[in-house]
């Protein structure tokens, strides 16, 4: 069996999708993150790919840190852009009080991090750590968009870094099976499934993204868009994480549903929730779902 590999693509604040769906994999997919040889991502992915694999413990706080801070932007004048607001070091502090004292150690060789290069526009994935404050940097640089997140690029090995997405968004392992996770519809492992009346996809640095126009907007759904689109941040709402089977012996549906948060939830819950959605729309192909059912009733 070819080695199974997991890529979370660049989406900014959209990662808490990212986090419900790494939440999803730990309370469910035991078995399917054992056998996962390496992680990868770009930008807000990486973040969330180095938690699953050196602390997913800590799943939950990541996602109130992810709404604190999306908050703590909203609350400032120009959001991001507002002087005197450091955005990078507002992050540092998040990663460095989430990642463990041997996150480097746990991630070296297995944790692949997509940054550009400044100066020459390259791509570079980032998988060996030397020191915690190694993988912190190229954690920060994968992250960092120019003007919004400040003016000085990320130094790291004597070069200066800048945002992953801007030349690889989802990277794609060359061996093994990678499993693409964005919050982007599109032609991807685990996303959104959404078409409108007139679709087409794009191709955005490595990512197949479906452009959908739909005659009206959910509310819900218009609300998230348009507060991602601003760069203020999400507002407190758990985003649809949609997993669907794919080829192989790990078959999976995971369903997380939009609603209103009021603090960590247990994830069974939402499984229970998710049953509903599949009876009603019948499909018969999930198993955690399944499972979550039957340990629950």
């Amino acid at each position: 069996m070819k080695p199974i590999n997991l890529s979370f693509a660049a989406c900014g604040f959209l990662g808490i999708y990212h986090l419900g769906a790494a939440s999803a994999l730990c309370k469910h997919g035991g078995k399917l993150l054992k056998d996962v040889k390496a992680f990868a991502g770009a930008s807000a992915g990486s973040l969330v790919a180095s938690v699953l694999l050196t602390a997913p413990q800590k799943i939950e706080e990541c996602n109130k840190f992810t709404y604190d801070f999306a908050e703590e932007i909203r609350r400032q004048s120009f959001g991001a852009l507002t002087p005197g607001y450091d955005f990078m070091a507002r992050l540092r502090s998040g990663v460095e009080s989430i990642l463990p004292a041997n996150a480097h150690e746990l991630a070296h060789g297995r944790l692949h991090v997509s940054i550009t290069n400044s100066r020459t526009g390259r791509n570079c994935l980032a998988s060996s750590f030397q020191s915690r404050e190694d993988l912190v940097q190229v954690l920060l640089a994968s992250s960092f968009l120019p003007i919004y997140a400040g003016l000085k690029p990320v130094e790291y090995k004597g070069q200066k870094w800048v945002d992953g997405s801007f030349t690889n968004s989802l990277p794609i392992l060359p061996v093994g099976r990678t499993v693409t996770i964005s919050p982007f519809s599109g032609r991807l492992d685990v996303s959104p499934q959404d078409k409108g009346r007139l679709h087409f996809y794009l191709s955005v640095t490595n990512q197949e993204v479906l452009y959908s126009i739909k005659p009206q907007l959910d509310i819900t759904e218009a609300r998230m868009w348009s507060s991602v689109r601003s760069g203020f941040g999400p507002q407190k709402s758990l985003i649809l994480v949609l997993i669907r089977p794919y080829a192989g012996p790990h078959k999976f549906l995971i369903l997380v549903p939009v609603r209103p948060y009021s603090g960590p939830r247990d994830c069974t819950q939402n499984s229970l929730l998710a049953l509903k959605h599949l009876r009603k729309n019948k499909v018969n192909n999930s198993i955690f779902a399944k499972e979550a059912i039957d340990g629950n009733q």
